[in-house]
């Protein structure tokens, strides 16, 4: 076991000093957190480069690419089929959380405009009928629930469909359309391209690792095109499409004189509740008697994001904040949804005196109060959640809140986008264009993922976006990357001083930061559309792989940002991974992914782990697509 001065020099510290001094000040005799943890568990190399095979019990079979004795499995499978396979069912795992999260959207969409689930309505009715239009939804004469029940069903359709493209695959250029055709790689149904890849990945099916990666494309796409998109254009329309505002971020934003409730996974569906419960005057007055002086709810992870776009709360942290906020002594209940929830959260709450709440039983955690969430009583569940944290705030011990709350601006959706660039009447992606065109701007960015533990915590994101700027390049953010990028103080106006020359004087004239916050991790396909328009503006090419975009994930860990990378290079992109890359174990698959997949998808991965040299990378590969397209 690790000690307390060992967190200091560990490479997966805690991203700010006051977070070490916080670790530092609880006895790892009472409580060990992920940064203790990460120490003390080596990660197993022949896992992590992707060469381990457990699809049958012939094995687990362990190989080695190029070895005498070791070459294959039991059943002969290549190192090359066998990192396919396991990059192959991370796709599949990633596209699975991203799609039921959709699933879960739509459904609550269609109960809203049935009048079904009190609480919840149909806000943005100018986006409603735009997506209309989009899926083929005539709109005359229907109020706006008949055509939320038509969009909802025709979406709903796209999970279970076995046949034909999936209806938001038309909204890609039509020369990418084209190409994912001759490429077989349009998908047919989120479920389908789901259960086919974990078929094609058992034993004694598929054994080609450039077709398992062809259809590791097709599920990809069947996430950002389909699963995920639907999730944040679903959403904007039930609980209103981000605008640009301005809030707070850090563990500073918790307050010692208030009932905190943290909010943290990644579906808005009851945290929405929770916000509107928190202004209730029974519960306000509730709050207090018991000696508070209000009721704050902040946010963690994904979830934070989506009601920070929305609301303006304010965000606590990121993913590695979680165990924190809890050792800060100010959380009076943390009530989770699902995905990227450690199932520690229950063991460090003990030595304090939070409430951790799980609300999906699709995610329960042994030791964790469950309250279990259904849509048509939301409601009153937020209720209960609150008054459960007011009736705790008597409970607290000391408090020990050292970091200050810092200043972001976030969401910028791809309509805000359009519309901050020539208002209501003239919104369009024409002065982007022009800015790339003119070398103002170098080109687009995106910087997105999770944080690891096993890099220093946020460094790597906030160093790499510090040289993109510099170098006139506009980074777009999401996630947890962009929750980094905030506490470094990247995401207001005023960090346009750290741009290039070029960058900084759009930056300037349009008042916004040289970093967007773009929202949660679904809501990376709204850099899907974002590019979409640039290519539909016109003169950066008449493809997505013409244009000069990269997107990257520095500080990646979950499934769901290779599903997130997978569906950017099938849609013509090259992804840049940071860490480590799961398929280093064969060089056969790693050749194809960094290189000969580009053939097939005019994308391609590329993995660095040093944020300099990234973006080293990243500016080259931009340029190199500026010169194609005869860009000074």
């Amino acid at each position: 076991m690790t000690n307390d001065s060992d967190v200091l020099s560990i490479t997966g510290a805690p991203s700010s000093l006051a977070d070490t001094q916080l670790v530092e000040r609880i006895s790892l005799d009472e409580v060990v957190t992920v940064f203790q943890r990460v120490r003390d568990m080596k990660p197993c190399p022949f896992g992590q480069g992707g060469v381990c095979c457990r699809t049958c019990f012939m094995g687990p079979c362990r190989v080695t690419e190029g070895s005498s004795s070791r070459a294959t499995g039991v059943c002969g499978a290549t190192a090359a089929a066998i990192a396919a396979k396991n990059f192959g069912r991370m796709i599949a795992a990633g596209a699975a959380a991203h799609s039921d999260h959709g699933r879960e959207v739509v459904l609550l969409f269609l109960a809203a405009a049935r009048g079904e689930v009190p609480g919840y309505e149909i806000r943005d009715e100018g986006k409603l009928r735009m997506l209309a239009r989009v899926v083929g939804v005539e709109v005359d004469g229907k109020d706006k629930d008949e055509i939320a029940i038509e969009v909802g069903e025709r979406l709903l359709a796209d999970f279970g469909r076995q046949e034909g493209e999936l209806t938001f695959s038309a909204r890609a250029p039509e020369s990418r359309q084209k190409l994912w055709r001759r490429g077989g790689i349009v998908p047919r149904g989120i479920d389908r391209e789901i259960v086919e890849m974990m078929h094609r990945t058992s034993i004694g099916v598929d054994q080609d690792y450039q077709n398992i990666i062809r259809h590791g494309c097709r599920t990809a796409l069947a996430d950002g095109w389909g699963g995920s998109m639907i999730a944040t254009e679903l959403q904007d329309i039930l609980f209103g499409t981000p605008v640009p505002l301005r809030a707070k971020v850090n563990l500073g934003v918790l307050k010692e004189d208030q009932v905190n409730i943290i909010v943290h996974g990644h579906e808005p569906l009851l945290p929405e509740m929770i916000v509107l419960a928190a202004q209730d005057e029974e519960l306000l007055s509730l709050a207090r008697a018991k000696g508070a002086q209000g009721i704050n709810i902040a946010g963690i992870c994904c979830t934070a994001n989506e009601i920070l776009m929305r609301h303006g709360i304010p965000v606590a942290g990121s993913f590695l904040q979680q165990e924190l906020a809890i050792m800060t002594g100010a959380v009076d209940v943390m009530v989770v949804d699902l995905q990227c929830v450690m199932p520690s959260l229950p063991t460090v709450a003990r030595c304090f005196h939070t409430e951790v709440v799980t609300t999906s039983e699709k995610a329960q955690i042994p030791g964790a109060t469950h309250m279990p969430f259904h849509t048509g009583s939301a409601l009153e569940r937020a209720k209960e959640i609150v008054r459960r944290g007011i009736e705790n705030f008597p409970n607290r011990g000391p408090v020990d809140i050292a970091e200050e709350a810092i200043d972001m601006v976030a969401g910028f959706s791809h309509e805000t986008i359009r519309y901050i660039q020539g208002g209501r009447f003239r919104a369009s992606y024409r002065p982007l264009n022009d800015n790339i065109m003119n070398g103002r701007i170098r080109g687009v960015v995106g910087v997105v993922g999770c944080n690891n533990p096993r890099v220093r915590a946020g460094y790597v994101h906030t160093t790499l976006i510090r040289e993109l700027i510099a170098n006139n390049i506009l980074v777009l953010t999401t996630g947890c990357g962009a929750i980094n990028a905030a506490r470094a103080g990247l995401l207001v106006p005023e960090a346009a001083e750290m741009a290039g020359s070029g960058l900084r004087e759009v930056c300037e004239a349009l008042g916004m930061p040289p970093v967007l916050h773009m929202g949660s991790c679904v809501d990376n396909s709204r850099l899907l559309i974002a590019a979409t328009e640039m290519v539909l503006e016109g003169g950066l090419g008449d493809d997505l792989s013409e244009l000069p975009v990269a997107g990257c994930a520095p500080e990646w860990m979950s499934e769901k940002a290779v599903s997130i990378g997978q569906y950017f290079v099938a849609s013509g992109v090259m992804v840049v991974f940071g860490v480590a890359f799961p398929t280093m174990g064969s060089q056969v698959l790693s050749d194809y992914l960094f290189n000969g997949i580009e053939d097939l998808t005019g994308g391609k991965w590329v993995y660095e782990p040093d944020p300099l040299e990234m973006a080293r990378l990243l500016i080259e590969h931009i340029e190199d697509k500026r010169k194609a397209l005869g860009l000074r």
